[in-house]
């Protein structure tokens, strides 16, 4: 799937601690994870009823804004 040409930086003992991957590699793994989490979201949700566009709109109202990202999380009451 991916042409992957770890680096690894060892401890004194010569045991491995740590990987190091080039930014190209790692960019095309994060995106894997995050399509693979997006469709098994997408894939749970599909049973969920869809909401009007006001209950949208509250829902949206609902969720709060992280500062230091500026990302978008649900309230635990969601889960």
């Amino acid at each position: 799937m991916f042409d992957i040409k770890p680096q690894y930086i060892v401890s004194d003992d010569n045991e491995p601690v740590s990987v190091i991957l080039d930014i190209k590699t790692f960019h095309k793994i994060q995106a894997a994870i995050e399509d693979y989490g997006l469709d098994k979201f997408m894939n749970e949700a599909d049973d969920d009823e869809p909401l009007s566009v006001s209950e949208a709109h509250d829902y949206y109202a609902t969720l709060k804004k992280r500062p230091e990202h500026g990302h978008l999380f649900l309230q635990k009451k969601y889960f």
